[in-house]
């Protein structure tokens, strides 16, 4: 009896391998993936059909009441994370239109004030014009006439007229006073002035 090498053991059992795969696996699976789709093309949905038989229902996905209670479950807590995330935004969205609010009143009041800042700013200048008229209306009197008005006026009054007089025409209209009034104004002014 011959003997039989290893190499010729080996090829004879990667033969009968290849003689498996070839004869019966590769026109297993051309078989099955014919039948799957001559069956879809019919309208059979084979995964269903599958479900019923036990080996399989195990290893394919199946759609059982479990399942689509925690996909419901899923979904259910899905939308609510939505509806937060949507109340968030809204509140959001509401703080920011009413900082705009609250920012477009703030810019009105500005203006408003800036307009009043130049209203009295004008009014100031006014009086300012005003008084310097009169200071030169009292410069212009004579002082024998210009000394009974300011006597009559009230001591303040009279005080900030004497205070922007020219000092040379300020000592003629204390002159033509009597001394207690010259006396008295003249003591205003000095403290007036510290």
């Amino acid at each position: 009896m011959p003997k039989v090498t290893e190499e010729e053991k080996e090829t004879k059992s990667n033969g009968r391998f290849q003689w498996i795969v070839f004869v019966v696996f590769i026109p297993l699976l051309f078989a099955i993936t014919i039948a799957l789709v001559v069956m879809t093309v019919a309208g059979i949905n084979v995964f269903e059909k599958a479900q019923s038989i036990p080996f399989i229902s195990k290893v394919l996905p199946s759609d059982t009441e479990e399942n689509q209670e925690q996909l419901e479950n899923r979904i259910i807590s899905l939308q609510a994370t939505i509806e937060d995330k949507e109340a968030k935004i809204s509140q959001l969205q509401n703080g920011i239109d009413g900082s705009e609010k609250d920012n477009e009143k703030l810019q009105a009041t500005i203006e408003q004030q800036k307009l009043e800042l130049e209203e009295l700013r004008q009014i100031g200048e006014e009086n300012k014009r005003a008084f310097k008229e009169v200071v030169s209306t009292f410069e212009s009197m004579s002082a024998k006439s210009a000394a009974p008005v300011l006597l009559k006026m009230d001591d303040q009054e009279a005080i900030k007229i004497l205070s922007s007089i020219k000092p040379d025409n300020l000592a003629d209209i204390l002159e033509k006073m009597p001394p207690e009034d010259a006396a008295r104004l003249t003591g205003l002014l000095s403290a007036d002035e510290s």
